[in-house]
Protein backbone atom coordinates (compact mmCIF):
# COMPACT_ATOMS: atom_id res chain seq x y z
CA UNK A 1 0.00 0.00 0.00
CA UNK A 2 1.35 3.21 -1.15
CA UNK A 3 1.74 6.26 1.28
CA UNK A 4 -0.79 8.21 -0.43
CA UNK A 5 -3.87 5.23 -0.12
CA UNK A 6 -3.10 5.47 3.73
CA UNK A 7 -3.70 8.90 3.51
CA UNK A 8 -7.11 9.90 4.51
CA UNK A 9 -9.21 10.79 1.22
CA UNK A 10 -10.46 14.35 0.86
CA UNK A 11 -13.63 12.95 -0.68
CA UNK A 12 -15.30 9.67 -0.26
CA UNK A 13 -18.14 7.99 -1.70
CA UNK A 14 -19.08 4.18 -0.31
CA UNK A 15 -21.96 3.21 -1.91
CA UNK A 16 -23.40 6.14 -2.73
CA UNK A 17 -26.97 5.82 -4.34
CA UNK A 18 -29.56 8.63 -5.89
CA UNK A 19 -32.73 8.10 -7.26
CA UNK A 20 -35.36 10.93 -8.72
CA UNK A 21 -38.65 9.36 -8.06
CA UNK A 22 -38.84 5.70 -9.33
CA UNK A 23 -35.55 6.55 -11.05
CA UNK A 24 -32.51 5.34 -10.48
CA UNK A 25 -29.73 7.51 -11.78
CA UNK A 26 -26.38 6.12 -9.59
CA UNK A 27 -26.86 2.76 -7.31
CA UNK A 28 -23.59 1.67 -4.97
CA UNK A 29 -21.03 3.84 -6.22
CA UNK A 30 -17.65 4.12 -4.41
CA UNK A 31 -14.43 6.65 -4.93
CA UNK A 32 -12.01 7.75 -3.09
CA UNK A 33 -10.36 11.75 -4.16
CA UNK A 34 -6.87 11.99 -2.31
CA UNK A 35 -4.49 14.80 -2.35
CA UNK A 36 -1.85 15.38 -5.70
CA UNK A 37 -4.15 12.38 -6.98
CA UNK A 38 -6.30 12.35 -10.07
CA UNK A 39 -9.59 10.28 -10.08
CA UNK A 40 -11.34 10.01 -13.04
CA UNK A 41 -14.85 9.00 -13.60
CA UNK A 42 -15.32 7.35 -17.14
CA UNK A 43 -19.00 6.61 -18.55
CA UNK A 44 -20.95 7.48 -21.79
CA UNK A 45 -24.29 9.75 -21.78
CA UNK A 46 -26.58 8.35 -19.17
CA UNK A 47 -23.71 6.49 -17.17
CA UNK A 48 -24.55 8.95 -14.04
CA UNK A 49 -21.67 11.20 -14.24
CA UNK A 50 -23.66 14.54 -13.96
CA UNK A 51 -25.68 12.72 -10.99
CA UNK A 52 -21.97 12.45 -9.46
CA UNK A 53 -21.02 15.93 -10.23
CA UNK A 54 -23.84 17.34 -8.41
CA UNK A 55 -23.83 15.34 -4.98
CA UNK A 56 -20.24 16.05 -4.91
CA UNK A 57 -20.78 19.94 -5.60
CA UNK A 58 -23.94 20.14 -2.44
CA UNK A 59 -26.80 20.34 -5.25
CA UNK A 60 -28.21 17.19 -4.68
CA UNK A 61 -28.32 15.13 -1.69
CA UNK A 62 -27.58 11.08 -1.94
CA UNK A 63 -30.00 8.65 -0.92
CA UNK A 64 -27.80 5.96 0.45
CA UNK A 65 -24.64 5.01 1.31
CA UNK A 66 -21.55 7.83 2.61
CA UNK A 67 -20.40 10.66 1.70
CA UNK A 68 -16.75 11.54 3.87
CA UNK A 69 -15.53 14.82 3.41
CA UNK A 70 -11.73 14.63 5.41
CA UNK A 71 -12.77 11.64 6.99
CA UNK A 72 -16.32 13.23 8.35
CA UNK A 73 -19.64 11.94 7.23
CA UNK A 74 -21.77 14.67 5.91
CA UNK A 75 -24.65 15.98 3.87
CA UNK A 76 -23.82 18.66 1.48
CA UNK A 77 -26.63 21.15 1.96
CA UNK A 78 -25.79 23.64 -0.93
CA UNK A 79 -23.14 24.09 -3.41
CA UNK A 80 -22.08 26.88 -0.99
CA UNK A 81 -21.36 24.28 1.35
CA UNK A 82 -19.24 22.59 -0.72
CA UNK A 83 -16.65 25.69 -1.87
CA UNK A 84 -16.92 25.89 1.77
CA UNK A 85 -15.47 22.90 2.58
CA UNK A 86 -13.19 23.24 -0.04
CA UNK A 87 -14.59 21.45 -3.54
CA UNK A 88 -14.28 23.35 -6.79
CA UNK A 89 -16.42 22.24 -9.51
CA UNK A 90 -16.03 23.55 -13.22
CA UNK A 91 -18.87 22.83 -15.31
CA UNK A 92 -18.61 22.30 -19.31
CA UNK A 93 -20.63 25.26 -19.92
CA UNK A 94 -18.66 27.11 -17.54
CA UNK A 95 -20.25 30.08 -15.79
CA UNK A 96 -18.39 33.02 -17.19
CA UNK A 97 -19.72 36.69 -18.33
CA UNK A 98 -18.18 36.70 -22.16
CA UNK A 99 -17.91 40.14 -22.63
CA UNK A 100 -16.20 41.27 -19.81
CA UNK A 101 -12.81 40.77 -19.44
CA UNK A 102 -10.11 37.95 -17.77
CA UNK A 103 -9.56 39.66 -14.22
CA UNK A 104 -13.58 40.72 -13.78
CA UNK A 105 -14.79 36.79 -14.54
CA UNK A 106 -11.42 35.23 -12.63
CA UNK A 107 -13.25 37.61 -9.13
CA UNK A 108 -16.93 36.86 -10.00
CA UNK A 109 -18.60 37.23 -6.94
CA UNK A 110 -15.41 37.60 -4.90
CA UNK A 111 -14.74 41.37 -5.56
CA UNK A 112 -11.78 43.05 -2.93
CA UNK A 113 -12.59 46.47 -2.69
CA UNK A 114 -11.33 49.46 -1.25
CA UNK A 115 -11.53 52.72 0.57
CA UNK A 116 -14.70 53.19 2.91
CA UNK A 117 -18.36 54.51 2.96
CA UNK A 118 -19.65 55.72 -0.17
CA UNK A 119 -16.29 56.18 -1.64
CA UNK A 120 -15.51 52.36 -1.76
CA UNK A 121 -14.98 50.86 -4.79
CA UNK A 122 -13.60 47.95 -6.89
CA UNK A 123 -10.18 47.13 -6.08
CA UNK A 124 -8.99 46.63 -10.06
CA UNK A 125 -5.15 47.12 -9.68
CA UNK A 126 -5.32 44.66 -7.35
CA UNK A 127 -7.61 42.29 -9.34
CA UNK A 128 -5.37 42.77 -12.63
CA UNK A 129 -2.63 42.08 -10.69
CA UNK A 130 -3.24 39.27 -8.98
CA UNK A 131 -5.22 37.72 -11.81
CA UNK A 132 -2.52 37.49 -13.81
CA UNK A 133 0.14 35.98 -10.82
CA UNK A 134 -2.15 33.73 -10.52
CA UNK A 135 -2.40 32.47 -14.15
CA UNK A 136 1.87 32.76 -14.41
CA UNK A 137 1.75 30.58 -11.27
CA UNK A 138 0.11 27.90 -13.05
CA UNK A 139 2.04 28.75 -16.07
CA UNK A 140 -0.90 30.33 -17.93
CA UNK A 141 0.78 33.15 -19.96
CA UNK A 142 -2.04 35.07 -21.61
CA UNK A 143 -1.59 37.94 -23.79
CA UNK A 144 -3.68 40.49 -21.77
CA UNK A 145 -6.03 39.84 -18.70
CA UNK A 146 -7.93 42.74 -19.61
CA UNK A 147 -9.72 41.02 -22.43
CA UNK A 148 -12.86 39.76 -22.94
CA UNK A 149 -12.97 36.65 -21.82
CA UNK A 150 -15.34 35.23 -24.63
CA UNK A 151 -12.57 36.02 -27.18
CA UNK A 152 -10.20 33.15 -25.35
CA UNK A 153 -10.70 29.41 -26.52
CA UNK A 154 -12.54 26.80 -25.07
CA UNK A 155 -9.16 25.13 -23.65
CA UNK A 156 -7.66 29.17 -22.51
CA UNK A 157 -11.02 29.69 -20.44
CA UNK A 158 -10.55 26.26 -18.86
CA UNK A 159 -7.54 26.76 -17.83
CA UNK A 160 -8.66 30.50 -16.62
CA UNK A 161 -11.55 28.31 -14.50
CA UNK A 162 -8.40 25.78 -12.74
CA UNK A 163 -6.28 28.51 -11.93
CA UNK A 164 -9.19 30.24 -10.11
CA UNK A 165 -10.13 27.26 -8.28
CA UNK A 166 -6.50 26.98 -7.39
CA UNK A 167 -6.16 30.64 -6.13
CA UNK A 168 -9.06 30.55 -4.21
CA UNK A 169 -7.88 27.44 -1.92
CA UNK A 170 -10.01 24.88 -3.05
CA UNK A 171 -8.86 21.35 -2.24
CA UNK A 172 -10.68 19.50 -4.34
CA UNK A 173 -11.15 20.16 -7.79
CA UNK A 174 -14.19 18.75 -9.87
CA UNK A 175 -14.23 19.14 -13.48
CA UNK A 176 -17.01 18.00 -15.97
CA UNK A 177 -15.81 16.88 -18.87
CA UNK A 178 -13.39 19.72 -19.91
CA UNK A 179 -12.18 18.54 -22.76
CA UNK A 180 -15.13 17.16 -24.64
CA UNK A 181 -15.69 20.25 -27.06
CA UNK A 182 -12.24 20.59 -27.88
CA UNK A 183 -9.52 19.31 -30.12
CA UNK A 184 -6.43 17.46 -29.53
CA UNK A 185 -4.34 20.03 -29.76
CA UNK A 186 -6.53 22.61 -26.69
CA UNK A 187 -7.17 19.69 -24.79
CA UNK A 188 -3.82 18.75 -24.75
CA UNK A 189 -3.27 22.37 -23.01
CA UNK A 190 -6.16 21.94 -20.93
CA UNK A 191 -4.43 18.00 -19.31
CA UNK A 192 -1.37 19.89 -19.17
CA UNK A 193 -3.09 22.48 -15.69
CA UNK A 194 -5.54 19.27 -14.94
CA UNK A 195 -1.61 17.86 -13.65
CA UNK A 196 -0.40 21.36 -12.77
CA UNK A 197 -3.54 21.32 -10.45
CA UNK A 198 -2.80 18.46 -9.06
CA UNK A 199 0.71 19.15 -8.29
CA UNK A 200 -0.19 22.06 -6.22
CA UNK A 201 -1.77 19.37 -4.42
CA UNK A 202 -5.57 19.31 -4.91
CA UNK A 203 -7.58 16.22 -5.43
CA UNK A 204 -8.69 16.43 -8.78
CA UNK A 205 -12.18 14.33 -10.38
CA UNK A 206 -11.71 14.00 -14.19
CA UNK A 207 -15.22 13.70 -15.18
CA UNK A 208 -14.73 12.49 -18.94
CA UNK A 209 -16.06 9.87 -22.16
CA UNK A 210 -12.76 9.38 -23.45
CA UNK A 211 -9.91 6.89 -21.73
CA UNK A 212 -7.15 8.15 -23.47
CA UNK A 213 -7.52 11.28 -22.10
CA UNK A 214 -8.31 9.94 -18.48
CA UNK A 215 -5.10 7.70 -18.80
CA UNK A 216 -2.80 10.55 -19.64
CA UNK A 217 -3.36 11.75 -16.09
CA UNK A 218 -5.30 9.38 -14.00
CA UNK A 219 -4.01 8.00 -10.77
CA UNK A 220 -7.90 6.05 -10.41
CA UNK A 221 -10.71 5.27 -12.61
CA UNK A 222 -13.78 4.52 -11.60
CA UNK A 223 -16.00 2.90 -14.93
CA UNK A 224 -20.15 3.92 -14.68
CA UNK A 225 -22.54 2.42 -16.65
CA UNK A 226 -26.20 3.30 -16.59
CA UNK A 227 -25.94 4.93 -13.03
CA UNK A 228 -23.75 1.37 -11.45
CA UNK A 229 -20.39 0.92 -11.29
CA UNK A 230 -18.72 -1.44 -13.53
CA UNK A 231 -15.47 -1.20 -12.63
CA UNK A 232 -13.05 0.59 -10.05
CA UNK A 233 -8.91 0.63 -10.73
CA UNK A 234 -5.23 2.35 -9.89
CA UNK A 235 -3.51 3.16 -12.66
CA UNK A 236 -0.96 0.12 -12.12
CA UNK A 237 -3.66 -2.19 -11.79
CA UNK A 238 -4.94 -1.67 -15.56
CA UNK A 239 -3.69 -0.91 -18.80
CA UNK A 240 -5.02 1.87 -21.47
CA UNK A 241 -6.15 -0.76 -23.86
CA UNK A 242 -7.83 -2.76 -20.93
CA UNK A 243 -9.32 0.68 -19.63
CA UNK A 244 -10.34 1.50 -23.42
CA UNK A 245 -11.90 -1.91 -23.54
CA UNK A 246 -13.77 -1.87 -20.12
CA UNK A 247 -15.18 1.72 -21.44
CA UNK A 248 -16.61 0.41 -24.92
CA UNK A 249 -18.53 -2.25 -23.15
CA UNK A 250 -16.14 -5.25 -23.93
CA UNK A 251 -18.51 -8.16 -24.55
CA UNK A 252 -20.95 -5.68 -26.09
CA UNK A 253 -18.28 -4.41 -28.73
CA UNK A 254 -17.42 -8.27 -29.83
CA UNK A 255 -20.87 -9.11 -29.98
CA UNK A 256 -21.58 -5.75 -32.35
CA UNK A 257 -17.94 -6.56 -34.51
CA UNK A 258 -20.02 -9.35 -35.00
CA UNK A 259 -22.77 -7.91 -36.01
CA UNK A 260 -21.07 -5.59 -38.19
CA UNK A 261 -18.96 -8.15 -40.07
CA UNK A 262 -19.77 -9.13 -43.68
CA UNK A 263 -21.81 -12.45 -44.90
Amino acid sequence: MTQTAQRTPLVELTGVSKRYGSVRALEGVSLQVHAGEITCVLGDNGAGKSTLIKMVAGLHQHDDGVLRIDGEETHLASPREALDRGIATVYQDLAVVPLMPVWRNFFLGSEPRKGTGPFKRLDVDLMRRTTRQALLRMGIDLRDVDQPIGTLSGGERQCVAIARAVHFGAKVLVLDEPTAALGVKQSGVVLKYVAAARDEGLGVVLITHNPHHAYLVGDRFVLLKRGTMTGSHTRDEITLDELTQQMAGGSDLEELRHELQRT
